[in-house]
């Protein structure tokens, strides 16, 4: 009988151990992983780990290699179609024309801002030299009114996008809630949704347009006007997915609880939020998630419809240039879009993630 050493023992349980704890992180970091579009790490994790490299290298193929591929395809097929479509403006601009734009928009992005710093440079300079001379009467502060950069553009609809969800939010949910517990309500609000749902943002445009222009009739607010405007179309167009999952998610909670909250005899107030709101997250994250890209979309569209400051407005502006490196510049405007669209979908759905559990967290 051969005897075991209870030294190598323990080293080897000490070991599992360690490894078991190991996969228990790697599987606790897999649902956040899959939250930012990161699934492929996990089997790296694992191969890396030493956990059956065969069966991981599958997985890494399938979640990055494959997207790998049809992404360098894709990239192959523009670049050999591309030029032999003609326009206006020249051929289509293939990948390496398009990646020459975003490089062209970062420089006069960084020469902008040096403009930007001299001007203020030269402002203090010559208020300096002013309030020596004690003529401070004569100090004058003005803004730098040069061009926006594309970056600007960006932060701009980002801003307005957001204010615009968050108006929408504000409105759909309380309204979701009452037609989720009312009979009544949801009787009442249904054909308003339905009517209103389809509606273009193009159609509510003028509208809010005329409104907005005959009620805020001055740019020294909190907001501009072309703010206000993007916003309230975001708004308008964005609330319905929100309201309809709120209502959705409220009608749909367990009967049971809904019983107890009456032997409970709860509160209103405290019905909603200890009852139905923890009930209902998960659908309302949905229509949220729904809302804000919705918004993202119309937003695009007013602002080139409205020639507001905005993504949109540098699509049309690009538009109507008519330089050979406006089409360019339009598809990395087409990019930017997409790729901005996926980060708030994602970050919508990290918030999800926080707020809401699943069977698995």
């Amino acid at each position: 009988m051969t005897a075991i050493d209870p030294v190598s023992l323990s080293a080897a349980e000490a070991k599992e151990a360690r490894k078991a704890r190991l996969f228990t992180r790697i599987n606790k970091a897999d649902s956040w992983f899959k939250v930012f579009g990161l699934s492929f790490m996990t089997p790296l994790l694992k191969a890396a780990a030493g956990d059956n490299p065969k069966a991981q290298l599958k997985e890494i193929w399938l979640l990055l290699g494959v997207p790998i591929v049809a992404i360098a395809a894709f990239l192959m097929l523009w670049a050999t179609l591309a030029p032999k479509v003609q326009t206006s403006l020249g051929a289509v601009p293939g990948p390496a024309q398009v990646w020459e734009q975003v490089i062209n928009l970062n420089e006069d992005a960084i020469r902008e801002r040096e403009k930007e710093a001299d001007f203020y440079a030269r402002q203090e300079e010559r208020n300096a030299k002013l309030e020596a001379a004690g003529k401070s009467d004569k100090v004058k502060w003005r803004d730098y009114t040069g061009k926006p950069t594309y970056y600007d553009q960006i932060w701009t609809s980002i801003q307005t996008v957001f204010f615009g969800f968050l108006l929408a939010s504000v409105v759909a949910i309380p309204l979701g809630i009452l037609a989720g517990l009312s009979r009544v309500g949801d009787a009442a609000l249904n054909p308003i949704v339905q009517i209103f749902k389809p509606v273009s943002p193009l159609a509510w445009l003028p509208i809010v347009t005329m409104v907005v222009s005959a009620t805020y009739t001055t740019n020294e607010g909190l907001f501009t006007k072309s703010f206000l405007i993007s916003a309230i179309t975001v708004t308008l167009c964005s609330l319905w997915p929100t309201l309809i999952n709120t209502s959705l998610g409220v009608a749909s909670i367990d009967k049971d609880l809904v019983n107890v909250s009456k032997v409970l005899k709860m509160s209103t107030w405290t019905k909603i939020t200890k009852l139905v709101l923890p009930s209902a997250l998960p659908l309302i994250f949905t229509g949220l998630r729904l809302s804000l890209g919705v918004g993202w979309m119309v937003l695009i569209a007013a602002e080139m419809l409205a020639q507001n400051p905005g993504l949109g407005k540098f699509v049309w502006d690009e538009f109507q240039n008519g330089s050979s490196q406006s089409l360019a510049k339009i598809m990395v405007a087409v990019f930017t879009i997409g790729i901005i669209g996926f980060l708030l979908d994602r970050l919508m759905f990290a918030l999800q993630s926080l707020f809401t559990f699943s069977n698995n967290r």
